[in-house]
Parts: structure tokens; C-alpha cells; sequence
């Protein structure tokens, strides 16, 4: 369960810093954050004026990029005291299946009003919403930054989320022949996973033909060919975990060289990242240790590095591995918890590396790719997508500019597989 002590620690101090009476969550992963369930329903009136609304939230747009139709059914407020606001046809669910004890149940006409307008008609304000409400005297909220950093309860649960989104993936994985379709191969994660009650917001499937050309390859009816990629977002109470796994049948001869050259690629953005942690980039702390320190509100280090600093040594290794524009072929990754990316690394980017924290860095290079994620600290590094049952190797991060002079430790990558 959620530690709402916590939580309402960290919403105390948002509230006096922005003199505001109210903050409501009506998107899904800051529901989840709040009561470590959805708040999807079957009719939803959602915070459109018009009673629309769904949950088809970008994944790798961020918070700021919130709209109406990215919000749920019922929406979680707190004004120093918690209550959700739930369609009066969901209530007796939410209540009984959904929402913790200490926070009270108000309802509202399914049928006479939108989430928006039951919102603007029950809070205090001025008030922040992480989703816009089209209402005088609320404004947004990115919900992304309260979410950072993870508290321990919330990295005892991603641990268990990783350990099961990885054997859902690799149980499917093994049992791959050359011949397979690339939905079909989809269709088993999804099932596989929800066997174990984790949802699967993507599934990418790439044969060797198509792993090539995309890098992010929806499934289609190919058959896989001579290898595949597997890439899977899975999302378990709030959480999400990102992992990728190659299976080979007949793998041409530079595919071992170029998922080598993705993984030292990743193992420099999580040097990256544990640097950036540690002060070492900028002379600042980004956080503390994996026991939960940094994840209490009011003991919060303030983060000076940036992620525009981290994906300065991305860019750098795709120069030292000898593909020097491949990077943007794709976005990178970034920092994880609460959103499959929390934030995306960008050129220039300005969102603070904080700890303890999940990261998963998704590197691609030409028909290869690796992935996992990994919880990372000032003290420490732990990947969390990890069942010890695929083969690893340790990857040195590579010899960048970013990281000259810092003392960096090698990472557990996983390789490829031979069916």
C-alpha cells in the first residue's frame, strides 16, 4: 500500500511553497501515485466539459503535455485532508476495491457532470489540477516533479514488478521459433503478463527484417526471420518497467557487435546518471541512498544536474562507438517510476537527475538495442528488470568526455540469446 503519510508530507510542503489551497489527480499514473491503483471505469464522465475523456496519455510526452482526454473517471485531491471525487456509478467499487481507507468517497451525478466540473465545484482555490480543467482559478500541476524522488515503499514495489515483468517476458521469449508473426509474439507478453496482474501500455516486437528499418517496430504479421527484439513497457499499480530482450535463430554476423556497442552506449548514460547523482557532473547531489532517505519528504537533496548533462555523454558514446548520428534516430530514455519516462534526456534538457530513482536508457543501433531498468542511488546501482536467468555480461561504460577523471564501475547487461 501507499505510505500516504508521506505523501501528504511532500503535498504539504508543494501547497506553502505555492500558496495554494488544493492539488487534484485525475491522470492515471497520479492516481496511482496516490492510491497504487487506476482510475479507469467502464463509463467514464472525464474532465472534458463534454463528459469526455479516456486514459491515452503519451507515454514519452511528460507531464506538461497532460489534456483532458488523458484523465481517468475519479480524481484523488488533497487540500490537507485526502478525498477522491468518483462517478456516482463507480463509487461502491472504488470504495471497496480501490481507494485506501483514509481517503473519503465524495460522488457526483454520472450523468449531470463532467470530473472537471465536479472538481471546480468542490475545491478550495486557487488550486492546481495535473490535468488542465479549462476552469478560472486552477492551474497545472506537473505532478511529475512531486513524484520524484521514489520513496522505499515505492522501491520495494518496483522490485517486484521488475522481477515479474522480466520473467513474463523471458518465459515468452525462450519458446520463440524463426517462423513466429510478430502479433502473435505480442499477443503471448500481453497474456503472460496479465497472468501475473501486470498491464502492458507497449509491446514492440521487431523481426530482423523490421528491427532494422524501425526502432520502435509495432508488431505486425512478419515472421521474425533470422532474430528478434522484444520491447516491452509493463505497468503494475502506477509503476512501470521498461526491459528488452534479443532472441537469435540465425543472427547475421554484425549483430553481436552492435548490441555490444548499444549496451557500452547504456551502461555510459547510467555512469551518466549515477554521476550526475552523486555531484560529480556539477558539483551537486542529486539525491541519497537506496534506504529511502531522499524519498521522504523534507530530506529531499535539491538536484543541480541536469538531464541535458546526461544525454551530452549518450551523444558522446554514439560518437565512440562509431555512429555518431544514430542517436536521434529515437528518443534515448530517461529517468522512470510513476511514467514509463518520468523525463525524456534531450539536448539541452533541464529536468534535475534525482535519487533514489528508476532509470531505464533504451539505446538503439542499427537492428540492435538494450534495455532494462535499473534503480539507481548515490551508493549503488540495481537492475530491476532482472530474473538470473538470461545471460549477462558486465559492459564498461565508454571512455566520453563527460566523464573524464570520474572513477565508474562496470554495468550487468544482458546479451542475446541462441534458440
Amino acid at each position: 500500500m501507499v505510505d500516504l503519510s508521506a505523501r501528504a508530507d511532500r503535498l504539504d510542503a508543494y501547497l506553502a511553497e505555492t500558496d495554494l489551497e488544493a492539488v487534484w489527480f485525475a491522470r492515471p499514473n497520479g492516481f496511482a501515485w496516490l492510491t497504487g491503483d487506476a482510475n479507469d471505469g467502464i463509463v467514464g464522465p472525464g474532465c472534458g466539459a463534454d463528459g469526455g475523456g479516456g486514459v491515452g496519455v503519451d507515454l514519452a510526452a511528460g507531464d506538461a503535455a497532460a489534456t483532458v482526454s488523458d484523465c481517468g473517471v475519479a480524481a484523488v485531491g488533497y487540500d490537507g485532508t485526502f478525498r477522491a471525487l468518483v462517478p456516482s456509478n463507480e463509487a461502491d467499487r472504488f470504495r471497496e476495491e480501490v481507494l485506501p481507507d483514509r481517503i473519503a468517497v465524495e460522488t457526483f451525478p454520472w450523468h449531470a457532470s463532467s470530473l472537471a466540473e465536479a472538481i471546480a465545484d468542490r475545491s478550495p482555490t486557487p488550486a492546481a489540477t495535473d490535468a488542465p480543467l479549462g476552469r478560472d482559478g486552477f492551474e497545472v500541476l506537473d505532478a511529475s516533479r512531486l513524484r520524484q524522488p521514489l520513496s522505499e515503499e515505492d522501491c520495494e514495489r518496483y522490485r517486484e514488478l521488475g522481477r515479474e515483468a522480466a520473467a513474463a517476458v523471458e518465459t515468452v521469449c525462450r519458446q520463440l521459433e524463426s517462423g513466429d508473426p510478430e502479433y502473435e509474439v505480442a499477443a503471448a507478453i500481453e497474456i503472460s503478463l496479465a497472468s501475473r496482474g501486470v498491464s502492458t501500455p507497449v509491446v514492440c516486437v521487431g523481426g530482423g527484417d523490421r528491427a532494422r528499418r524501425y526502432a520502435s517496430p509495432t508488431p505486425s504479421d512478419a515472421e521474425l526471420g533470422e532474430y528478434a527484439i522484444v520491447s516491452v513497457t509493463a505497468e503494475r499499480g502506477g509503476l512501470y518497467a521498461s526491459l528488452s530482450r534479443t532472441v537469435t535463430f540465425d543472427a547475421p554476423e554484425w549483430l553481436e557487435e552492435r548490441h555490444r556497442a548499444a549496451a557500452r552506449i547504456e551502461a555510459t548514460a547510467l555512469a551518466a546518471t549515477r554521476a550526475a547523482i552523486r555531484g560529480d557532473l556539477t558539483g551537486e547531489t542529486g539525491g541519497g541512498d537506496l534506504a529511502g532517505e531522499a524519498g521522504d519528504a523534507g530530506e529531499r537533496a535539491e538536484a543541480r544536474a541536469t538531464s541535458g548533462e546526461v544525454f551530452e555523454a549518450v551523444r558522446e558514446a554514439y560518437d565512440a562507438v562509431g555512429f555518431a548520428d544514430r542517436w536521434s534516430d529515437h528518443h534515448r530514455g530517461g529517468a522512470a517510476g510513476f511514467a514509463a519516462r518520468e523525463w525524456i534526456a534531450r539536448p539541452g534538457g533541464d529536468r534535475p537527475v534525482t535519487a533514489p530513482m528508476g532509470y531505464a536508457w533504451n539505446p538503439t543501433v542499427v537492428g540492435a538495442r538494450s534495455e532494462d531498468t535499473y534503480l539507481l542511488a548515490s551508493d549503488r546501482s540495481e537492475v530491476l528488470t532482472k530474473t538470473g536467468q538470461w545471460p549477462t555480461v558486465e559492459v564498461d561504460p565508454v571512455d566520453v568526455p563527460a566523464l573524464d577523471g570520474l572513477s565508474v564501475d562496470a554495468f550487468e547487461r544482458h546479451t542475446p540469446i541462441v534458440l
